[in-house]
């Protein structure tokens, strides 16, 4: 049986969608945008704390599923400039330490709400 993850930590989905579903011991997260949790405004402008705030509300979520950033697998990250991959990577160094999960990351034409980065992972305990 699947669970759905959803959090008030926070702001509500923008979609018909979950914020996570967990099955079988595999929690897998819809993708996060830079969303304030504490506003519910889209962050624009420096990158680099754009890309925090991602993974931010990616822990959030993972956390709420009762899971941890070390149980995270698999990362897709979905950038509308890939020049900005850079920046990515020097976040992904502080957040995940040393064991960094598997990833792909793919330029695309527009993200909801015209964001500049999006992320969802799959993580399993």
């Amino acid at each position: 049986m699947k669970k759905i993850v959803s959090t008030d930590k926070y702001p509500a989905t923008i979609g018909a969608y979950s914020q996570g579903v967990e099955k079988n011991g595999i929690l897998y997260t819809s993708g996060q945008i830079p969303i304030d949790p504490l506003t519910g405004k889209l962050i624009t402008g420096d990158f680099s704390k754009q890309v925090q705030i991602v993974l931010s509300n990616l822990r959030i979520i993972i956390e709420e599923g009762g899971f941890t950033v070390d149980n995270i697998v698999k990362t897709t990250v979905f950038l509308k400039d890939l020049d900005n991959f850079k920046t990515v990577n020097e976040a992904y160094k502080e957040f995940f330490k040393n064991d960094f999960p598997a990833r792909s990351a793919v330029e695309v034409s527009k993200l909801p709400l015209n964001a500049d980065i999006e992320i969802e992972a799959v993580c399993i305990k």
